[in-house]
């Protein structure tokens, strides 16, 4: 272990010279981890307060904020209309009916904070899921789900896919059900075991300028957490697009130097759109963008550069749940691997140099 600098005082993430990085210890610790929320979390305050007036909505930051799409995404599958914004426009322009339900891994984001603070002053009733109970966070919230595993790396795993697990539980609890928690650990695990398949992914986008993340329905959230973890763990810059939006004029800036994720999980409308990607994928490779995929039902080989990362799924939960569950562990090996192929510790995310560092200083975060 190396020694930790004058500059860290947090308690991690645990400092390393070389892999293996805690990321990956909290990757490999998912399938348990979701099996116990699904099945014990209490989400019985916060199915109540769902239950109520709506529509809902839901905040969050980074990935929090990409965890609090999926909350919503599940929860209007749920029959509950629920949806989501970034904490910040939230709290300039809170919501004055239904319920805010916030997301905040830490529970001290300030951002999240700022949202439940002003949520509560226009007379709204406030959730919150966290891994941390005494956080300030919890000061602001009516009701409260409290997951059991404090992410300790700061390129956050567990802090995406904790309260994705949370949400599914509580979408089950808006209708006095229960999800199934042995299937949400089977898809999970399932995805951990796929390691070796992001290993070849990402040596083949290793030496990209620029990578291109694209989704379509729940898939959406997966990309957009993916441009974020990859941004994060190895610093290569990264642009989401929906998989129509990027046809319509982004195209031309792609070349040669650009590497492409497609993500297909999501079951639902699961024809138009596997018609419509392997369309976008043709145009890729036209102009010699690197093309890879994360997908239940792979595209075909002449359309990929390497081997899709395989996606189980599952008809026994909701579609959401399914596909965001399904696609968890892959995003983030592809994200952890990226990292290894291109010699960056995922888990400091740059803050060990004095520039990103002083960054974060400025705005708290």
């Amino acid at each position: 272990m190396a020694v930790r600098p004058e500059w860290q005082t947090d308690s991690y993430p645990e400092l390393r010279e070389r892999p293996p990085w805690v990321m990956q210890e909290m990757i490999e610790l998912e399938p348990d981890l979701v099996e116990q929320i699904v099945a014990q979390a209490d989400t019985a305050a916060l199915a109540l307060l769902a239950r109520g007036a709506g529509p809902h909505l839901t905040v969050g930051c980074g990935t929090s904020e990409h965890a609090a799409m999926g909350v919503a995404e599940m929860l209007s599958e749920a029959g509950i209309p629920t949806t989501s914004r970034e904490s910040f426009e939230a709290a300039l322009d809170p919501a004055t009916s239904g319920a805010v339900i916030a997301v905040s891994h830490s529970g001290d984001t300030w951002a999240t904070n700022e949202a439940l603070r002003a949520a509560r002053g226009a007379g709204t009733t406030t959730g919150l899921i966290t891994a941390v109970a005494e956080a300030e966070a919890t000061r602001h919230s009516d009701a409260v789900v409290v997951t059991p595993q404090e992410d300790k790396s700061w390129c956050h795993t567990v802090g995406y896919l904790s309260p994705l697990a949370a949400g599914l539980a509580l979408s089950a609890a808006t209708s006095g059900s229960r999800a199934d928690a042995g299937e949400a650990k089977r898809l999970i695990a399932e995805g951990v075991a796929h390691r070796d398949a992001a290993t070849g992914v990402a040596a083949a986008l290793a030496g990209c300028d620029r990578l291109i993340l694209i989704g379509s329905g729940a898939d959406r959230i997966a990309a957009r957490e993916l441009t974020l973890k990859i941004e994060e763990a190895c610093h290569l810059p990264c642009s989401y697009r929906d998989l129509e939006t990027f046809l319509h004029g982004h195209i031309p800036a792609c070349d040669e130097t650009t590497g492409l994720v497609l993500i297909m999980s999501d079951r639902r409308g699961a024809g138009p759109r596997g018609q419509r990607a392997e369309q976008l994928l043709r145009a890729s490779r036209r102009v010699g963008v690197h093309t890879t995929a994360i997908a239940v039902d792979p595209p075909a080989d002449d359309l990929l550069d390497v081997e899709a990362i395989p996606v189980a799924t599952s008809d026994s939960l909701p579609a959401a749940a399914a596909s965001l569950l399904g696609t968890a562990a892959a995003v983030q090996w592809v994200a952890h691997e990226l990292a290894i192929a291109r010699g960056k510790n995922p888990d400091l995310i740059r803050r060990e140099q004095t520039p990103y560092r002083e960054a974060a200083q400025i705005h708290k975060d």
